[in-house]
């Protein structure tokens, strides 16, 4: 067990700063009900994120774009209740934040005061900028999200990487910079070239949370169900499989259904 997970009673904000500085790496994992929260906090993870990626590996979407509030508030609730010491960040969906600030707000509040999170996450660089500094204004913790942003699936024409162009890297760099400034405590980089997620991390005063985007980011968060390999084929290339629970389930759901028939 590291140093935080000895002396840290409940993962706050100011504590991933902390971690940057020390050159602690940030342990960050999806969840999405409370048996899998109670089992990943025994496993000693820093930061749960409820993710709106529940759309497709819960919910069976191709997209992430069909989630609701409604969806977003039932699963954090349900995280919250198992989470123990870890920081519990729950993405705000697609159409939840976009229109205006004061929906935007609303939506956020809700998540804290309703779904029990410590914090929100949105996607978004520039565009997302002015609502960031809105909300950390009045004490809402938000986590930026930049690179390949799914909510934009259908402008970006699918889930591909990004920063392949010089313009795009120094846009993704002005996008984390521009989030950093207006307050977000940290920012996920996802499908960009190792090199500039190294780039954006010493760039960054607050810590970078990578999703293929290199080892040299200040913490790694993974979809569970890509972890865990409950996801098969469908898991992207960057995510490591650690376990194969997929083929376990099949296999005792199977011996279950021979034992019943026979």
């Amino acid at each position: 067990m590291g140093e935080m997970e000895s002396t840290v009673r409940r993962v706050r904000v100011p504590h991933l700063a902390a971690m940057k500085k020390r050159g602690e790496k940030i342990v960050m994992v999806t969840a999405y009900d409370a048996t899998f929260a109670r089992l990943f906090a025994q496993a000693g993870v820093d930061v749960m994120l409820v993710g709106d990626s529940l759309g497709m590996v819960v919910e069976g979407h191709e997209t992430t774009l069909p989630v609701t509030m409604e969806a977003m508030l039932h699963h954090t609730r349900a995280v919250a209740r198992g989470a123990g010491r870890a920081l519990v960040v729950a993405d705000l969906p697609f159409g939840s934040y976009q229109a205006c600030e004061e929906e935007a707000m609303r939506n956020a509040v809700r998540l804290l005061k309703e779904g029990g999170a410590d914090a929100v996450k949105l996607e978004g660089g520039v565009a997302s900028e002015a609502v960031v500094r809105r909300m950390t204004a009045c004490g809402i913790p938000v986590m930026g999200h930049v690179g390949m942003t799914p909510q934009s699936v259908k402008l970006m024409g699918g889930f591909r990487a990004q920063g392949k162009t010089e313009e795009e890297r120094e846009r993704i760099l002005d996008d984390a910079r521009r989030l950093e400034n207006a307050g977000a405590f940290a920012v996920v980089l996802e499908s960009i070239p190792d090199e500039l997620g190294g780039r954006v991390t010493a760039a960054l005063r607050v810590p970078t949370i990578g999703i293929g985007a290199g080892a040299a980011c200040d913490g790694q968060v993974l979809v569970c169900y890509d972890l865990l390999g409950l996801t098969g084929a469908g898991a992207p290339p960057f995510a490591k499989q650690y376990a194969k629970l997929g083929e376990a389930v099949v296999e005792a759901v199977g011996a279950y259904a021979a034992e019943v028939r026979g």
